[in-house]
């Protein structure tokens, strides 16, 4: 027992031969899933009848909506599942809408396409945003991220990170998310007002902008703070525009059936969520228990991520630290939201190369990057927190790590 704890201490498991081959494990495993997935398929339909790419038919569904002059049609549950029965089939399962209205723009220009090709260009786009922002972390000034982005390495187990295939498999954003928020931090020292305007675009998850503001105020950064404020101004702006002030009076009437039905009544599957709000309902609690420790979890990490970002430490565990912060202090996020880690443990593989490896990290980072792969079947199965718990080891860690460097910089 001794002999193995002390090899997950040192990261001794964490060898690059083993991260080659459980990475290409993995992507020949998932592209053949893609591969016999896309053989079996009837039109826009698998084999079990269920749209290709899942919850991306909430996304054309609403869209073809747009194109026919009624925005607001996709914000009612009972039309938008009669638009997913009419496009897929009457088997089809209700995959709602539960976006912002300025999300309709990227909605409605996919629905100019048959299914499968908007389906195709939406997951290329997304992915092909994700690689670049990995990249952009790792090519950050430092040598150390000079030479992690010039190592392959980092392209595979970026391709065959398990969440990037559940994004695939459903059709979803995560790709996106990880995009914008990896690539407004990678960018927030150098050219603040850009990292304002991809945080502002972020805006179409509001569920993840709960602790960025308060980061970026308690660090002064007001010109981020200014073309955030001003991006999400415009969007609202331009979106009353094209579609009038009913559309604002949808989104917001939808919200009830968004926290009422998809939340917090369990309905997704409390063990597809990765937040403490669906352990504490999943284990039987209340809605409002679970409502009130989902807060003092938020309000622990807001109080964390202050004390973190006024820290004179490497920016890499602060972006970092944001990042997992950000997903765990939502009541709402599932593990394709996982996506988002990619950039995490971008930042902190950079921070390791050039600052060493504490005890435990490289290991609670290959959890992390295996995390999404068993979260929701172990949880299903177990009732036990996976993703919940390897987050909040991370987030600990970083914390720790953070508590050394400024003690060390006081001496």
């Amino acid at each position: 027992m001794g002999a193995t704890l002390e090899i997950l201490r040192c990261g001794a498991l964490v060898t690059r031969e083993r991260m080659r081959l459980v990475g290409y494990a993995l992507l020949a495993t998932f592209t053949v899933a893609i591969a016999i997935l896309a053989a079996t398929s009837d039109g826009p339909n698998d084999v079990l009848g269920r749209p290709l790419g899942t919850d991306f038919s909430n996304v054309y569904a609403a869209g073809t909506y747009v194109l026919e002059g009624r925005p607001q049609a996709p914000f009612d549950p009972a039309l938008q599942l009669a638009r997913e029965k009419t496009i897929f089939g009457t088997a089809t399962p209700f995959y709602g809408w539960h976006y912002p209205p300025f999300f309709l723009f990227i909605a409605a220009l996919l629905a100019l396409m048959p299914y499968v090709p908007a389906l195709l260009t939406w997951q290329a786009a997304s992915i092909g945003l994700y690689l670049l922002t990995i990249r952009a972390v790792l090519v950050a000034p430092g040598k150390a991220s000079t030479t992690a982005a010039t190592d392959p390495l980092w392209l595979l187990l970026a391709l065959a990170f398990p969440a990037v295939f559940v994004n695939l498999g459903h059709g979803h954003n995560g790709l996106l998310t990880a995009a914008l928020f990896g690539a407004a931090l990678a960018v927030l020292d150098r050219r603040p007002l850009l990292a304002g305007v991809l945080f502002g675009l972020l805006a179409y998850k509001p569920q993840f902008g709960v602790l960025i503001p308060l980061v970026l105020v308690a660090t002064g950064r007001w010109r981020t703070v200014a073309a955030a404020t001003g991006t999400v101004a415009a969007l609202a702006a331009v979106t009353t525009f094209a579609f009038g002030l009913p559309v604002w009076d949808a989104f917001l009437e939808s919200t009830h059936f968004t926290r009422t039905v998809v939340l917090e009544s369990g309905q997704t599957g409390w063990h597809k969520i990765q937040s403490t709000f669906a352990l504490v309902r999943m284990w039987g609690g209340s809605v409002q228990l679970a409502y009130a420790v989902q807060t003092v979890v938020t309000l622990a990490l807001a109080a964390a991520l202050v004390w973190l970002w006024r820290l004179r430490v490497d920016f890499n565990l602060k972006a970092a630290a944001l990042i997992v912060a950000a997903i765990l202090a939502t009541p709402y996020s599932l593990d394709y939201d996982m996506t988002t880690l990619a950039p995490a443990i971008a930042f902190l593989v950079v921070h390791g190369l050039s600052c060493g490896f504490a005890p435990w990290e490289k290991t609670a980072l290959a959890a992390l990057w295996l995390a999404p792969l068993v979260a929701r079947g172990i949880t299903g199965a177990t009732l036990l927190p996976v993703g919940v718990s390897i987050m909040a080891v991370v987030l600990g860690l970083v914390l720790r790590r953070a508590a050394a460097i400024s003690g060390l910089s006081r001496r």
